[in-house]
């Protein structure tokens, strides 16, 4: 049905067409009715889906990635389409409108979105998860410097969001990695970092309950650079990280797309993004809990990013171009990957997949 639909979607800017199917999605999850029908078509239920990171349980591995759903507001109409946790924001302390429009453009013949949004929000204190609604999927809340915070301020703002957002949240992503807001990336700097994440973790140990931290990296840095963060991550005690955001190279799209500005997302990523993963799962010997992120349009590619240490996987632009049958399709990709494999679950489907490839 999306197949038929999506041309429909296409004639429409990518952000209004993203703002119609959102307040559709608000909707259909606020009525019963809607509700019951769309989680009877898109839910998944079993048990070699569940898979125990951060101290948590997650019904299914497969998330929604953060810009989606940036106060929200969708929530429970998210979690109908049967993914495992929903990843809102990025949310800042103030209300900012973003970089002016346009500022998200489609790449279709490269399975591709290139934004330049610039955290465009309502502020936190706009932001209200339901307990209902997380009693229905995990909840991550993705926090940022706004953009007129100085750097040397920065740690001031995510410790205020941190305060404000911590009861809400089943874990929280330390966004340091946006190509779209001046200087942001230049915190994952090791000395801006330690820094950074000193306060952070201090501020998160004095709150009741205990959140997760999860430190959200460019799909850009070097080796040596991934290192250095990977240093700070461990020695500070951040639970995980979010491997990649979007990246500002423009490999793999055609001559019109390579230099509109912002972060490139989708296929074209998908490549370096389970690289880094592969990377740091090696660097920290897969004792440091990863969620990936980049290129997720199949079953094959979510088990890729399993496979080269990912405990978690997000999707953003394959919903874009595959529907919202996607996180359905994944997932009874999965359990049918788990039964040609006679794993019982999985994390022991990734293990037996990676001891195949090498």
């Amino acid at each position: 049905m999306y197949s038929h639909l999506r041309p429909f979607l296409f004639r429409f800017d990518p952000e209004r067409a993203h703002a119609l199917t959102l307040r559709l999605l608000r909707w259909a999850g606020q009525v019963p009715i809607t509700n019951y029908l769309l989680r009877s078509l898109f839910e998944v239920s079993d048990p070699r889906l569940e898979v125990e990171a951060l101290g948590i349980k997650f019904n299914n591995p497969v998330g929604l990635a953060a810009g989606y759903d940036k106060n929200g507001i969708a929530v429970r109409g998210l979690r109908c389409l049967g993914f495992g946790h929903v990843e809102v924001g990025t949310v800042t302390r103030q209300p900012q409108a973003g970089s002016s429009r346009p500022r998200v453009h489609r790449v279709p013949e490269a399975g591709a979105l290139i934004n330049h949004m610039g955290f465009p929000n309502a502020g936190v204190e706009a932001l209200q998860v339901t307990d209902g609604a997380r009693r229905m999927a995990r909840v991550g809340i993705n926090i940022g410097k706004g953009r007129d915070t100085p750097l040397e301020k920065a740690a001031e703002d995510y410790c205020a969001l941190l305060r404000c957002i911590h009861a809400q949240a089943d874990y929280v992503a330390i966004n340091v990695s946006s190509p779209n807001t001046p200087g942001l990336r230049q915190l994952q700097v090791r000395t801006t970092l330690e820094e950074l994440l000193a306060a952070v973790v201090t501020a998160r140990d004095s709150l009741t309950p205990r959140v997760p931290l999860l430190v959200k990296i460019a799909p850009d840095l070097t080796e040596g650079e991934i290192d250095d963060l990977l240093s700070v991550v461990v020695a500070r005690g951040v639970d995980g990280v979010i491997a990649t955001n979007t990246t500002v190279r423009r490999e793999g799209v055609p001559e019109y797309a390579a230099g509109l500005p912002g972060g490139l997302s989708g296929l074209p990523l998908k490549a370096r993004a389970t690289e880094v993963i592969r990377y740091i799962a090696g660097r920290t010997e897969g004792q440091l809990p990863i969620i990936g992120v980049g290129g997720i349009a199949s079953t094959d590619d979510a088990l890729e990013k399993l496979r080269a240490g990912a405990s978690l996987v997000q999707v953003y632009t394959g919903l874009v171009y595959v529907g919202p049958g996607l996180v359905h399709q994944i997932n009874k990709g999965l359990l049918q990957a788990c039964e040609a494999q006679g794993a019982k679950s999985v994390r022991e489907l990734a293990g037996a997949l990676a001891e195949i490839s090498r």
